[in-house]
């Protein structure tokens, strides 16, 4: 017996005991079982692709915001830093005006920001504790010139 002999026989022996011929209510059965199967595995790669692809839409668009804001200094605009000279300066008109009674060391510590919020009180500014650009300009301190341009 040659080998498609023996592989005829063995379809005839698949199809003579296949489930339809032996009992056919359970191949249905088993047919209406196999599609809804079919149709709960669809919908459950359908809602992982959906939740998956809003995952990565969020992730893109936050990353996205992050790098605008970190390239472009976020709504903010810059941040205006002082010179430790201008600190220094500024240090000194507090001690004269009496708002500040600590050395001048070139550094915004709590006891120079409680004297510019006294200072900026005084003179009408927004008390904001910081030395910036406005407060400077009031003090008649020079300001650089990237600190002009802010």
């Amino acid at each position: 017996m040659g080998p498609i002999d023996s592989r005829c026989k063995l379809d005839a022996f698949y199809e003579s005991t296949s489930l339809s011929t032996i009992n056919p209510r359970a191949s249905a059965r088993l047919t209406k079982d196999g599609k809804q199967m079919k149709k709960l595995l669809t919908l459950t790669l359908l809602l992982l692709c959906v939740c998956n692809t809003a995952a990565l839409a969020q992730n893109s668009t936050s990353s996205t915001a992050n790098k605008t804001g970190a390239k472009h200094g976020s709504k903010r605009g810059p941040i205006f830093r002082a010179t430790k000279e201008q600190i220094n300066q500024a240090q000194a008109i507090l001690k004269e005006r009496g708002f500040y009674a600590g050395e001048q060391i070139g550094k915004l510590d709590d006891a120079t920001r409680e004297g510019l919020r006294k200072y900026q009180q005084a003179e009408g500014l927004k008390v904001t504790g910081t030395l910036n650009k406005i407060t400077l300009e009031k003090m008649n301190i020079a300001l650089t010139e990237k600190q002009k341009t802010m």
